[in-house]
C-alpha cells in the first residue's frame, strides 16, 4: 500500500512551468531561423529608399541668361528661325540688314550654329537703339564735289549694296544715289500717302541708310522719278493722260507710263514725297524724268493744263509747266538745307525745237529752279547724231561738245553741271577703265564739278579700277572733295563751243529692258 501511495503522490509539471521552460528556446528559434519581416518583404530597402529621394530630387535650373549692355533677351517661340528673329527684330537695332543682324546674333550667342530656335529658348539681340534713328542733313556748298555711283532700292537696301558702298567709298568715292522710286512707281521705303500704294519697303529704315552713308563720310542722293510712273498711272487712271481720240489713258509706244505732269495731284505727291525724304535726312533730292512724255503719237495726248484753259490752250507751253512746278517744288525743298538736281536729256544742249515741245525741258528755265543739272551725256546714247556712225566710241566728242552747250545756255545761272557718265558698255566696244577716266577727265576740263556713274545693274567694276589712278594723279580728273572739308576754289569756267546745232530731229531711244542681276525685277541698262 504504502508503494502505490508512493506513485500516486510523485510531484507533477504545472502548464507554467512547460511554458517557462520552452519560452527560451522557442526565442532562441526565432532568433536563428527567422529574419525580421521587413528584411523579408524588401530585402534592398536602402537602395529603394535612395532610388526614391533620387526621383523627387528637382533638376538644376539653367543659369540664367544676362544681356549685356545695348542688347536685349528675346525668348523663342515654336516655329521662330534666326532669321525670321533677325527680320522681326531688325528696326530696333543698329544693324541695316536682317542678314547682317542674323550674323550678329550668332556671334552674340557663343556662334550659335543651326537655323531654327527651341521654344523657350532665350537669345540675345545685339546692338539695340534706345530709340529710332533721327539723321540730319549734311549741308554742303551746291558746287561740292560729287564723285557718285547709282544704286537701286533694292540694292540699296541689301548686303551686297553695302558692300558695293564700301568700296566705292575705299577707292575714292564720296557719294551715293539711291533710288526711292524708280519709273515703275514702287516706293521703295514707308510713306504715308494715299497714293504710295504697292510699297517694297527695300530700304527698310531711310534715316538708318542715311546715318550709314554719313558714317562713311558720304553725301546721300535719294533719287525720284517723277512723272513716268508706271504704277501710279495703273492704280489711279485718272492720274494718266488722256487719248483725244478714246478718252482712255493715253499711251506712249503701247506702255501705259505716263502720269500727267500738269495734273496738280500728281505734282503735290511728287513734292510730298521729296519733302518726306528731305526731312530724314538725305542731303540730296534728285528728280529724274522731270518731263512730259517724249515719244508715241503726240497729237493724241491730252493734258489738264489744256482742259483748264480751254480758251487758249496753246498758249501755255510744256516747259511753262515745267518750270512752274519746279518752281513749287525748289520753294518748299530749298530751305531744308538739302540741294535739288534735275536730271534732263544729254539731247537737250542742242536746243531742238522738237526737243523742247515734246520734253517741256527749257534748260534756261530750269536752271533757275534748282542747285545742280545733271545732263545724261552717255557717249552711246548720241546715236546720229554729228555724223558719227559709232557714239558710244566717241567719248571725247560727246562729253565735251554736250558740256560745252550745257556750260553756254546756263551762263551766269549760277547752276552747277555735275554729269550722268556712262558706266556700262552698251553700243560701245572700247568701254574700259580708260574710257571711264577719259570721260571725267573731259567733263571737268569743260567746267563740269563732279560726275555720276549709271549703271543699272550697280556693277561698277571699271570705275573701281579707274578711281585709284585717277585719285593718284591730284587735280587731274577731280579735286577730291571731301564731306566736312572746304573745297579748293573751283576752276574758271571755259569758253564754251558754238558749234552749229545738228539737224537731226529724233530724240534718244534706247533697247528693251533687260534683266537686273538682283533678280528682283527688270532694269534698263540706260534711261532718259
Amino acid at each position: 500500500m504504502r508503494l502505490s501511495q508512493s506513485r500516486l503522490s510523485k510531484p507533477r509539471l504545472s502548464i507554467a512551468t512547460i511554458a517557462a521552460l520552452l519560452f527560451p528556446l522557442a526565442l532562441t528559434f526565432l532568433v536563428l531561423f527567422c529574419p525580421p519581416a521587413a528584411g523579408v518583404q524588401n530585402p534592398h530597402g536602402v537602395q529603394l529608399v535612395q532610388v526614391k529621394a533620387d526621383a523627387t530630387k528637382k533638376p538644376q535650373a539653367p543659369a540664367p541668361v544676362i544681356a549685356p549692355p545695348g542688347s536685349d533677351l528675346y525668348v523663342a517661340q515654336r516655329g521662330d528661325s534666326i532669321t525670321s528673329v533677325a527680320r522681326k527684330q531688325l528696326k530696333r537695332t543698329r544693324y541695316l540688314t536682317s542678314m547682317e543682324l542674323t550674323g550678329a546674333i550668332r556671334e552674340a550667342n557663343h556662334n550659335r550654329q543651326g537655323v531654327f530656335l527651341k521654344s523657350g529658348e532665350q537669345i540675345i539681340i545685339p546692338g539695340i537703339l534706345e530709340g529710332p534713328i533721327v539723321e540730319k542733313t549734311v549741308p554742303v556748298a551746291r558746287d561740292f564735289e560729287v564723285r557718285a555711283i547709282y544704286l537701286t532700292g533694292v540694292m540699296a537696301g541689301s548686303d551686297h549694296g553695302m558692300r558695293i558702298i564700301r568700296h566705292w567709298r575705299e577707292v575714292g568715292g564720296n557719294a551715293v544715289v539711291f533710288d526711292i522710286k524708280d519709273s515703275d512707281g514702287i516706293v521703295n521705303i514707308a510713306f504715308d500717302h494715299p497714293l504710295a500704294t504697292g510699297q517694297r519697303h527695300y530700304i527698310s529704315d531711310l534715316p538708318k541708310l542715311i546715318h550709314f552713308l554719313h558714317s562713311e563720310n558720304m553725301h546721300a542722293i535719294a533719287r525720284i522719278a517723277i512723272f513716268r510712273d508706271e504704277h501710279l498711272v495703273t492704280s489711279h487712271p485718272e492720274l494718266a493722260v488722256k487719248s483725244h481720240r478714246t478718252g482712255e489713258s493715253w499711251r506712249e509706244n503701247g506702255k501705259l507710263v505716263w502720269t500727267d505732269p500738269s495734273n496738280p495731284k500728281v505734282q503735290d505727291y511728287d513734292i510730298a514725297l521729296a519733302k518726306f525724304v528731305a526731312q530724314a535726312g538725305v542731303d540730296e533730292v534728285q528728280f529724274d524724268y522731270v518731263r512730259f512724255p517724249a515719244e508715241g503719237d503726240q497729237k493724241d495726248a491730252a493734258f489738264y493744263y489744256q482742259t483748264e484753259h480751254p480758251d487758249h490752250p496753246t498758249k501755255m507751253q510744256r516747259s511753262e509747266v515745267i518750270a512752274n512746278f519746279l518752281d513749287r517744288a525748289y520753294t518748299q525743298i530749298h530751305p531744308t538745307g538739302v540741294l535739288l538736281s534735275l536730271d534732263v536729256f544729254g539731247v537737250m544742249a542742242w536746243q531742238r525745237p522738237v526737243d523742247l515741245s515734246h520734253t517741256g525741258q527749257d534748260i534756261v528755265a530750269m536752271a533757275k529752279h534748282c542747285d545742280v543739272l545733271s545732263p545724261m551725256i552717255y557717249p552711246s546714247h548720241f546715236f546720229g547724231m554729228d555724223g558719227i556712225a559709232h557714239p558710244g566710241d566717241a567719248p571725247e566728242h560727246f562729253i565735251g561738245e554736250s558740256m560745252d552747250r550745257f556750260m553756254l545756255i546756263t551762263k551766269d545761272s549760277g547752276v552747277v553741271i555735275r554729269p550722268w557718265l556712262q558706266a556700262f558698255a552698251w553700243r560701245t566696244k572700247t568701254y574700259s577703265p580708260k574710257y571711264v577716266e577719259v570721260q571725267i577727265e573731259v567733263a571737268k576740263q569743260k567746267g563740269g564739278i563732279g560726275f555720276l556713274f549709271w549703271n543699272a545693274n550697280n556693277d561698277y567694276s571699271k570705275p573701281y579700277t579707274a578711281m585709284p589712278e585717277m585719285r593718284a594723279a591730284k587735280g587731274r580728273y577731280f579735286r577730291g572733295d571731301e564731306v566736312g572739308v572746304k573745297p579748293e576754289p573751283a576752276p574758271a569756267t571755259p569758253t564754251a563751243s558754238t558749234a552749229a546745232p545738228a539737224t537731226n530731229t529724233s530724240l534718244e531711244t534706247g533697247p528693251a529692258p533687260s534683266p537686273s542681276d538682283s533678280g528682283h525685277r527688270a532694269q534698263k541698262i540706260w534711261r532718259h
